[in-house]
Parts: C-alpha cells; structure tokens; sequence
C-alpha cells in the first residue's frame, strides 16, 4: 500500500508518516518511509544566513529539481518494496508551492503526476496557518510568513488534484493527528483474509 502524505509547513508531515512506518513495523508488518524534500528548509537557512533571497522562479527551479529528482526515485523504490510505503511529500506539494507563489503549474509535473503509478491513498494533514506557524517558530530549524502558509494552504485547496485527498484535521496534538490517520487508513486499507 502507498499513501503520500501532503500539507503545508508545521502540519505534521513528517512526524505522522514517521509514526506510521514505527506503527506498522511495531506490528511486524514491512514498512518504508520515503522522504520527497524539496530542500525550502535549507535553502530558507542559507537565505537568512547570507541575507538574500532566490527570486520565486529560481527558488522553484532548484525545488522543482530536487523534489522531481526525490520523487522518482522512491516510486521506484516503493515499486521494489513489499509492504506500507508512506511517502512523506510529493510532486502534489510543488504544484501547490508554484500556485502559492503564482507560478503556472507549467507542464512536467502535471505529466509525471499523470503517468507515476497512482497512491493508495493521497492524505492531507489540514491545519490552522496559525497553528502551523507557531509549530515552524518552536521547532526553530528554519522560517516560515504566516502569509505564505495561508497562501499555501489556499493553494492546496485550489489544486485540481485536492479533490481526490483525504482530509485529516492536523490542528492536535501529534498522537491526535495519528488516532485520526488510523482511523482513516482502517477504513481505507482493504481486508486481509
């Protein structure tokens, strides 16, 4: 099974498809955490460090670059593997990155989404922009506008793909964000007989 989890910043992506993969393997099943980054965090720190800042076409460039390049190699390790793979981050999370910074969705990434091998299951941890700026500032490990992330969640939203995700309320605690991911992946994961 393949779920692909999406959301803005400070959402919980990470810790919740870290939490899935411990689950699964706790249980003894087989299961593959892939991390699609895009390097915005490191490309923020480097930003704030040296004082300057990639124009929003450049930025997307090298994002685009990464995440595209990230991508395409966990589907071929998630077509390898046998068990849960969790896909933390997708090509989903560039188009709504572009939409936010009012780039055209352009024609590569739109084409790979196509012509990748469908998730199982698409899930977007939803939350507050507030909520996930006050996640961004206590983690301390990069910088985030609370403007950005209401334009990125409004991005998400307007994606064409969105209404094929499974919304998840991410606004809890991280134990809370996963008793609600499991209770939507039981109710999506198919009967072992």
């Amino acid at each position: 099974m393949l779920i692909v989890l999406t959301g803005i910043d400070g959402s919980g992506k990470t810790t919740a498809a870290r939490a899935l993969v411990d689950s699964a393997r706790a249980e003894g099943r087989n299961a593959l955490l892939l991390s699609n980054h895009a390097a915005r965090r490191r490309m923020s720190l480097i930003s704030e460090q040296f004082g300057w800042k990639l124009p929003p076409r450049g930025a997307d460039f090298v994002e685009t670059c990464i995440r595209v390049g990230n991508v395409l190699v966990s589907h071929t390790r998630a077509r390898n593997f046998s068990g849960l793979v969790v896909m933390d981050r997708h090509l989903y999370c560039q188009l709504a990155l572009r939409r936010a910074a009012g780039l055209s969705r352009g024609r590569l990434l739109p084409w790979l989404v196509e012509k990748l091998p469908d998730p199982d299951l698409i899930v977007h941890l939803d939350v507050d922009p507030r909520r996930a700026h006050e996640r961004v500032i206590e983690r301390g490990t990069d910088h985030e506008e609370l403007a950005d992330l209401e334009a990125f969640r409004a991005a998400y939203r307007s994606l064409p793909e969105f209404a094929d995700f499974l919304g998840v309320d991410a606004n809890g605690t991280p134990d809370d964000v996963f008793a609600k991911l499991n209770r939507v992946l039981a109710a999506k994961e198919p009967v072992r007989v």
